[in-house]
């Protein structure tokens, strides 16, 4: 009798070992993919859609420029992200739509982010709170030095734009300046100015200066919000801004 038990035992115990390796979860040893070494489109592809959680059935632009923007000779890049369909849908839901259209669908619309050669990564989205009619234009000039791009950002606000001046530093973007290229667009109150960079009075930074330009005339039907006018440049400074170490951004010096 001891000994059938012991059998019926042993039996008991090896059938439970078995079930048990049907139950367990299996481990999936196969290597996931690693995004960073996927071409920098597909790349750059997943990691906004999954920071903006931007849904597969959403519409939205996305622009690469790249150049050297730091000092590691590595090639890197600024990815532009427009959402102007989400803005719109977004606008349908609110309380007011017509409010949002009259503001030009302003908001958290636009989105740059900074794709670091050296380590190849990308960074978290930096908002450029602007009307999601307008994508935003980038830019690359040398201004804090001749061995790498600073980024230059425009975007509009209604009938304005404005440009920022973005640095990287610490594999970041910092942003050191910011004003207008025009303004008042379609009324009779503009303004307008042309930058130039020009060798640094205060260091190997460029000096920045803002010429009086003219605005062209908004043409007859054209949106003011939206339409991009041509600046012509006068001869006149109006600004005259340089680097300040201390304070990591531009000042100004009135223009005599």
């Amino acid at each position: 009798m001891k000994a059938h038990l012991s059998i019926l035992l042993l039996v008991l115990f090896f059938t439970s070992c078995e079930e048990s390796k049907k139950d367990a979860p299996v481990l999936d040893e196969t290597p996931k993919e690693n995004i960073q070494n996927l071409p920098l489109d597909q790349y750059a592809k997943r990691h906004v859609e999954s920071s903006l959680q931007i849904q597969g059935t959403e519409k939205y632009t996305l622009e690469i420029v790249k150049g050297n923007l730091d000092d590691d000779g590595k090639e890197d890049a600024i990815i532009a992200v427009n959402r102007k369909q989400f803005a719109l849908d977004e606008a349908m839901r609110s309380i007011n739509p017509a409010k949002a259209a009259e503001m030009a669908f302003m908001g958290n619309y636009n989105y740059i982010f900074f794709y670091d050669g050296g380590l190849k990564l990308i960074s978290p989205p930096i908002s450029v709170p602007s009307s999601a009619l307008v994508p935003l234009k980038i830019q690359l000039e040398s201004i804090s030095s001749p061995a790498y791009k600073d980024i230059l950002v425009d975007y509009r606000i209604r009938n304005a734009n404005f440009r920022d001046v973005f640095t990287v530093t610490n594999h970041t973007p910092r942003k050191v300046f910011e004003w207008k290229t025009f303004d008042g667009l379609g009324t009779s109150a503009t303004e307008a100015y042309t930058f130039e960079y020009v060798q640094g009075s205060n260091g190997p930074q460029k000096d920045i200066f803002l010429y009086v330009s003219t605005l062209e005339k908004l043409p007859t039907g054209a949106d003011r919000n939206t339409y991009n006018p041509k600046i012509s440049k006068t001869a006149k400074v109006a600004f005259h801004f340089f680097y300040i170490p201390q304070e990591q951004k531009y000042g100004m010096l009135k223009n005599n």
